[in-house]
């Protein structure tokens, strides 16, 4: 095993005589159903002296090309995982190939493929026009092992785990359930510290801001209890998502959070701002002293949801 999962590109990928186990598909937002694929194939390929290898797509147009997971915060969930490989196809280049040229150009010739893991719902090629009974005979004649892996279902629900749900709760703001969809992993926002108009501070609660980039998916704006993580500290904060609408009327959305007990100046430093729970939506204030009193209020709401969960 390698020290953290590394990406690889096809037109560089190295031929190995052992082989790869490759786990396919796009994986945004890794939720529990995408974690029991890389699982089941990181155990193959461990036992059998494979690479373990997922396989993803950059430039794909689902979606607006916004991600709920982009490159970096796969591979630091698939390094955890013990990935060995991120395997990055250009969607662009790849999406007219018909279903059986990609498995003989790239997942058999250039990926040396020895096991393939797919969800049930798997589709590729052109137009997806290949499916799981297509890849298990192309498999099979090549002497590929093939496992399909069952969907994972919501325990309470009886709901199939999809990215589809996933989105559905960041649009409405359910971080709750985004996170236990994910297995316990919150959504977050990544990025460096800018410099603010310091309207925070002058009303009393300082603020960090994290400017969010225009392929990250943009959850329900409003005002979240957040868990942010420094270096290797954890601190727990309130973070409002959106465009400030009582100060500004436009502009790009930044993740903007006051830090409980905590006033330094970290303008420069990189933190990653974790959502855990909605408290309200994004409101134009009347005043400068409404909004005050109203964030006043969140921190209140914030500090009592983290004593009872993270306590």
């Amino acid at each position: 095993m390698i020290n953290g999962t590394v990406k690889v590109y096809p037109d560089s990928m190295a031929f190995l005589p052992y082989g790869r186990a490759v786990a396919l598909g796009y994986f945004d937002g890794l939720h529990q159903g995408h974690t029991e694929i890389i699982k089941k194939m990181v155990r193959t390929a461990r036992g059998r002296g494979l690479v373990a290898a997922v396989q993803t797509f950059v430039n794909f147009p689902k979606n607006d090309g916004r991600l709920m997971t982009d490159i970096n915060d796969r591979l630091e969930i698939l390094s955890d995982m013990g990935v060995e490989e991120l395997i990055i196809l250009d969607y662009e280049k790849v999406r007219d190939m018909a279903p059986e040229d990609f498995v003989r150009d790239m997942l058999i010739q250039r990926m040396g493929a020895a096991a393939v893991f797919t969800g049930e719902d798997y589709r590729f090629g052109k137009d997806a026009g290949g499916d799981t009974e297509l890849l298990r005979s192309m498999c099979e004649k090549a002497e590929i092992d093939y496992k399909i892996i069952p969907d994972k279902t919501d325990d309470t629900s009886g709901r199939r785990i999809a990215s589809t749900w996933l989105r559905e709760c960041i649009e409405s703001g359910d971080m709750d359930l985004y996170t236990d969809l994910c297995g316990g992993r919150p959504f977050s926002y990544e990025g460096q510290v800018i410099r603010g108009r310091q309207l925070g501070r002058k009303l009393g609660f300082p603020t960090v801001n994290v400017l969010i980039p225009e392929t990250k998916a943009i959850v329900k704006r409003g005002v979240y209890v957040s868990r942010i993580r420094l270096g290797n500290r954890v601190l727990y904060g309130v973070t409002n998502v959106g465009r400030r609408p009582t100060v500004e009327s436009e502009g790009a959305d930044i993740a903007e959070t006051f830090i409980f007990d905590f006033d330094e100046n970290i303008y420069g430093a990189r933190i990653r701002v974790e959502l855990l729970h909605f408290l309200r939506s994004e409101t134009r204030f009347a005043s400068e002293e409404d909004l005050r009193l109203a964030v006043e209020a969140n921190k209140a709401e914030a500090a009592a949801y983290i004593s009872e969960n993270f306590n």
